[in-house]
């Protein structure tokens, strides 16, 4: 992953698999009260929200995304499952040069 477009991709991948984590730790952390995988994968997965978001900005200057890929793409970082959308639909097509640079 030596392009920026590329390590948005793979931070889109981590960040999205953290989220998943860290949902399934939220439930230990509260039903079972077990406190410590919910501490590791929160602060692992705000990290890669972090970076997420400071490698969207990245790509978007870059690659001079308009506001509607722009929005996708930071929205993405909220939703469940929403970087592993963005990048299937945004980013691998946009990489393959099927979707234009101002789109």
């Amino acid at each position: 992953m030596k392009s920026p477009l590329g390590r948005l991709r793979l931070l889109a991948l981590l960040e999205g698999i953290s989220y998943l984590l860290f949902g399934i730790t939220m439930p230990l952390k509260y039903a079972m009260d077990i406190r410590e995988p919910n501490l590791y994968v929160g602060m692992v997965h705000g990290w890669l929200f972090i970076l997420y978001v400071v490698f969207s900005f990245q790509n978007i200057y870059i690659h001079k995304w308009g506001f509607r890929i722009s929005f996708w793409l930071l929205l993405a970082s909220l939703i469940p499952f929403g970087t592993f959308l963005v990048d299937s639909k945004i980013l691998k097509p946009f990489q393959r040069g099927n979707i234009g640079s101002a789109a």
